[in-house]
């Protein structure tokens, strides 16, 4: 199954449902189920912005799952619809340029599982 390790607060806000699209300076061409990872990093200045959120945010576990449906690459245009949207979750500025990778049908795990982050798309054998 492939993974995704995602700094937090930006996973549990994946799985909270707040945020459908993550962003990466990369192209994938998968297309699929992914596991999301919550990394060991915690941006502490990020998560002040989502008090509000009511966030329990786990640091190295899996903590659900996602179809990666599409990746498109962010315009300014793009970008701007994005903060019209939610402009607390997508308000920081640097998208452009970069890829948003399409989240759906996320769903969050009873129990989350242990596991170390990687780099990248990677792959996670039970």
């Amino acid at each position: 199954m492939k993974v995704l390790t995602i700094k937090e607060p930006w996973a549990t806000l994946i799985i909270d449902g707040h945020k459908k699209y993550e962003f990466r300076s990369w192209k994938t061409n998968y297309r699929g189920k992914i596991l999301i990872h919550a990394g060991l990093s915690l941006e502490k200045e990020q998560l002040k912005k989502f008090k509000d959120y009511n966030l329990e945010c786990s640091k190295g576990m899996i903590i659900g799952e996602a179809d990666l449906v599409d990746c498109i690459l962010v315009t300014e245009e793009f970008d701007n619809e994005l903060k019209s949207i939610d402009p607390i979750v997508y308000g920081n500025s640097g998208h452009v340029q970069n890829y948003a990778w399409k989240l759906e049908n996320v769903k969050k795990y009873d129990e989350y599982i242990p596991a170390k982050g990687k780099l990248g798309l990677w792959n996670y054998d039970k």
